[in-house]
């Protein structure tokens, strides 16, 4: 028996599809419920999706991953998949720990130490806030008095985790992108937002007393997207938007497996390894044609890869034809409870 958190849109949709077509048993759970765990208790196992804005999730879903992973079920996501969701300044740790390709990084938790870094290296460099999705958060630093700024700002008033220009400057790109309806009236959203915080933002605290740098690579118009669930991977390549250096949240994306970098895969599924991660989303840039980690995520914009025209196995073998990726996580659930209760069996 799977418990499903069920949430519309999320990737629980396709889980419970493909549970109703294989008549694999199930049971809808609440994860905000005081009595999750008593609801789980005659299963083995729990998936849930929660996006990076979930205010309330952020508080407890890690803890209860762990809780979960002692009391011996299987979990999608388990901790090894998501405790460095949406946070970059962890992912640094574990991306060096690893040993991956990255960009030189800095994280500094004291404005003195990161004013002496600032006196003395070149610029530009990207800042990043620790959480944000699609380039939100994200600045091209070009002078030192410029990261003397934002170094002052982190360790006094901090930053906003929701920025109110930023997003308003995403619904103008996607205007200039879109040219629809849809995009001309989501900019009065926006200008709307600019005026009346959202529950989200009034949720979120303020990120202070760190600062992150990371170093910056130039000449990339686009980046390599691969994600890695299980022993397979498929990816996309994003382009750059006008007149920046982000390719993500731009919406311009090359479905073309031709176009993706072998070697993004070969490093991807390596990674995975090392992490122990049942399912991960990289981000690749190039130096010099060599592949540099940016950063990593273990849930994505899943409709985005309906449109992906097959996957790769370990192997770099490659499978033709459309699929659902959230039907590998079920795929991978399954085959994973039956070999933990194989075990079991051998050791009574």
């Amino acid at each position: 028996m799977i418990a499903i958190h069920n949430r519309e849109g999320s990737f629980s949709d396709k889980w419970i599809e493909y549970c109703d077509i294989h008549n694999i048993k199930y049971k809808l759970v609440n994860c905000y419920d005081s009595d999750i765990i008593s609801q789980v208790e005659d299963c083995d196992g729990l998936m849930w999706h929660w996006p990076q804005t979930d205010f309330k999730a952020a508080q407890f879903a890690r803890q209860l991953i762990y809780a979960l992973e002692l009391k011996g079920l299987t979990v999608f996501p388990d901790s090894n998949t998501c405790w460095h969701y949406d946070d970059k300044v962890g992912q640094k740790y574990l991306l060096e720990a690893i040993q991956a390709e990255i960009p030189d990084t800095n994280v500094f938790y004291d404005r003195t130490t990161a004013s002496r870094w600032a006196e003395k290296t070149d610029f530009p460099k990207v800042f990043k806030l620790r959480g944000g999705a699609g380039s939100s958060n994200v600045h091209l630093i070009r002078t030192k008095s410029q990261a003397i700024h934002f170094i002052n700002k982190a360790f006094s008033n901090g930053f906003s985790s929701v920025s109110r220009i930023g997003l308003l400057t995403e619904r103008l790109w996607h205007l200039k992108r879109d040219k629809s309806l849809k995009a001309f009236f989501s900019i009065g959203k926006g200008l709307a937002r600019l005026f009346i915080p959202t529950e989200l933002e009034k949720q979120l605290n303020k990120e202070r007393g760190y600062i992150y740098f990371q170093e910056f690579i130039p000449e990339n118009s686009f980046d390599i997207r691969i994600i890695v669930i299980g022993k397979r991977a498929f990816g996309i390549k994003r382009m750059v938007r006008d007149n920046d250096f982000r390719a993500s949240g731009s919406g311009s994306i090359v479905f073309d497996a031709e176009q993706i970098n072998p070697e993004c895969l070969k490093l991807a599924f390596e990674y995975t390894s090392r992490i122990k991660a049942q399912s991960v989303a990289y981000d690749f840039i190039f130096l010099n044609e060599k592949p540099l980690l940016v950063e990593i995520s273990y849930a994505f914009l899943h409709e985005v890869y309906r449109k992906c025209p097959g996957y790769w196995n370990d192997n770099l073998d490659w499978h033709e034809g459309k699929f659902y990726s959230e039907w590998f996580n079920v795929e991978d659930m399954v085959n994973s409870i039956k070999e933990k209760n194989k075990l079991k069996n051998k050791s009574l």
